[in-house]
């Protein structure tokens, strides 16, 4: 984490919300390790259940077949690139990490949608990517309120990092959840004090890519939002962000070695 890292999603889902970033077949889904690779990422996200507003439900056996498939792809294809598995649900989780050697979870729900989460991570000893989210993703974006968003968030955090460390978790990667359970409001409330999520003293993992907070302001849809999609990841490397989760790689690398070169200038 000396510098700031670029994570590509796989989706290999036939409905995540964005088009290009679904592959489910062999060809498609080696293809995308390897651009992530070429493209100069050094991380990889792999999701087996679509967490779109509203998304349908997948079962925990369609969600393990999903991802043996990508996996395996992913093991065979020899990238280098440091594999998650984006999963709320903890024996999926276990599975992964103990049958392709998946190097970090990724759970959207901080632990709230499978109560045997945490532990199991913690049995694991692998890294855990702890998200913000109210709700789960069928009904997240139902008007979701907040008396106030910053204080409920550093008590969210403060809450299940000290739960985690508890139970023997030191390798925690903060994601404040954009587009999870807030409105466009919140997002770019969030985006405004990104920087104070620093007083947690841990990587701190944003994914902003192509989301409805870009294009519902600048207008379009998904296909649409690569350029606000670079500008608001500058934006969060200047507040200190150490991993970008992305569909455009090559651009966000661009992005990162401006940063780089910006801050070794100062």
């Amino acid at each position: 984490m000396e510098q700031p890292q670029v994570m590509g999603i796989l989706n290999v889902t036939p409905d995540s919300f964005y088009a290009p970033s679904r592959k489910q077949d062999v060809v498609s889904i080696r293809e995308r390790v390897e651009q992530i690779a070429i493209e100069g990422g050094t991380m990889i996200d792999v999701g087996a259940y679509s967490s779109r507003p509203g998304a349908v439900e997948v079962s925990r056996e369609e969600e393990m077949e999903r991802l043996r498939g990508g996996l395996s792809m992913i093991n065979q294809c020899g990238s280098g690139l440091v594999v998650s598995v984006d999963t709320f649900r903890a024996d999926v989780a276990k599975m992964c990490v103990e049958e392709f050697g998946v190097a970090i979870v990724n759970d959207i729900s901080g632990g709230q949608l499978d109560p045997d989460m945490f532990a199991t991570v913690a049995h694991l000893q692998v890294p855990y990517i702890l998200m913000h989210m109210k709700g789960t993703p069928q009904n997240m974006q139902q008007a979701p309120h907040y008396d106030n968003l910053m204080v409920e968030m550093f008590l969210y955090f403060s809450t299940k990092v000290k739960q985690l460390h508890d139970l023997g978790v030191n390798d925690i990667i903060l994601d404040p959840g954009f587009g999870f359970a807030k409105t466009l409001e919140h997002n770019y409330e969030l985006l405004a004090h990104l920087e104070e999520f620093r007083e947690f003293n841990l990587p701190l993992l944003v994914g902003f890519s192509r989301k409805t907070m870009i294009y519902k302001l600048l207008g379009g849809q998904a296909a649409d939002a690569l350029n606000g999609t670079t500008a608001v990841n500058a934006i969060s490397l200047m507040k200190g962000a150490d991993i970008l989760r992305v569909h455009d790689v090559k651009a966000c690398v661009e992005t990162v070695k401006i940063f780089n070169e910006m801050t070794q200038q100062a």
